[in-house]
């Protein structure tokens, strides 16, 4: 059977092409153990839309969400006293967890992991068992799980996107001075009505040297900002741009175009109440009621503070089996490309949606609630 788009209601479509790229030893054996049908081969690739028209109608509908974090135990009790260890990477971003399975936590820890989440920017868990359904479920508990209209999934799992930066080359060959994947800060799935909140990458497979992901704190980056220049973004709404663009079925002949949203340049998480800086050089395109050139000094600057404090940056180095969970609202992210495909990496992840941005004027930085000094 050909491969479907992900709604039924898109009839026009390409149909994706067929991948080739043999599977690293790690990676087949951990979706085998889960039960993985590789039959008809891997990944599994939906069928892309053709019409933009199409794309914005998927998940363009109200629904309620509910953080997970804001049912937490503030002091985490339940999932810190059943963890070995518990190690803060940096002073503002990264905590890594040792001794607890993902597929194992319970209600409570659950909750208790997106608080930490959502005041940490990302948490990390090495040596994980975990099935992409696994993966998936816990997924689940955080939100809405995205379901990408033409990105490679695992087969049989809606939901679950593969990760193969080996396989990303065979469509757009990469090199040291045009690194491959996601080798540029960004923040996933910007251009959704509710854009993505917590994601899961797990990485089965790993090169042994480089391969770095790095992490930017957007509330440490708010904080970075005079109190003068955060009064002229406050409130401020941006225009921000799909990965991928499609055809206006009104216009084909006018070429591709991005699905484009508008969202607040500061935004305010819902856990814990701290403003954060939200745009990214990828997909942040400009400022609402600004010329273009007004726009792209203001933008360029926000984007250097984000990339260019490595104070409120984390540079992380996987080891197999590990899985990352961060929150997309309050962190940009980088993979770095210098192992240049010379050893295999391949991991799956999944994306659970949250609310729609919004910013609050009453809202206090992350220094001023922990009380210190915001100089």
């Amino acid at each position: 059977m050909a491969p479907a788009p992900i709604e039924p209601t898109i009839v026009d479509y390409i149909q994706p092409r067929k991948d080739k790229l043999g599977l690293p030893a790690d990676a087949r054996k951990r979706l085998e153990k889960a039960g993985i049908d590789l039959s008809n081969g891997y990944p599994y690739r939906p069928a892309v839309p053709l019409y933009l028209q199409d794309v914005y109608n998927i998940r363009n509908y109200e629904r309620e969400y509910h953080d997970a974090g804001k049912r937490a135990d503030p002091a985490k009790k339940a999932l810190f006293s059943a963890a070995k260890e518990v190690k803060n990477l940096t002073a503002h971003i990264g905590t890594e967890i040792v001794g607890l399975q993902l597929k194992d936590l319970t209600p409570q820890q659950k909750d208790e992991l997106g608080l930490l989440i959502a005041e940490r920017s990302v948490v990390f868990f090495r040596d994980q068992d975990i099935s992409p359904q696994q993966q998936k479920e816990l997924g689940e508990w955080y939100g809405e799980i995205e379901i990408h209209p033409q990105v490679p999934q695992v087969p049989g799992v809606p939901g679950v996107t593969v990760i193969w930066p080996e396989l990303q080359a065979t469509e757009r060959k990469a090199s040291f001075r045009h690194p491959g994947g996601a080798s540029r800060w960004h923040s996933d799935l910007v251009h959704e009505r509710r854009p993505a909140g917590v994601t899961h990458l797990h990485n089965d497979t790993v090169p042994e040297v480089g391969g770095d992901t790095l992490w930017a704190s957007g509330y440490a980056a708010y904080e970075k900002l005079s109190p003068d220049f955060r009064k002229l973004i406050d409130g401020k709404e941006a225009v921000y741009r799909s990965a991928h663009p499609y055809l206006d079925r009104d216009d084909p002949s006018a070429g591709p175009k991005y699905v484009e949203r508008v969202h607040p340049l500061v935004r305010v998480h819902p856990a814990t109440g701290w403003k954060a800086l939200w745009v990214n050089r990828a997909m942040c395109d400009r400022i609402v009621g600004l010329d273009k050139p007004e726009s792209d000094v203001i933008l360029g600057y926000l984007y250097d503070v984000y990339e260019k404090n490595v104070d409120i940056q984390l540079r992380f180095h996987w080891t197999p089996r590990t899985s990352a969970l961060w929150d997309n609202r309050i962190t940009i992210h980088n993979a770095s490309w210098d192992y240049e495909a010379a050893q295999p990496r391949h991991g799956t992840r999944v994306t659970a949606l949250a609310e729609e941005p919004y910013f609050d004027p009453s809202a206090p930085t992350r220094r001023q609630a922990l009380g210190l000094s915001d100089e």
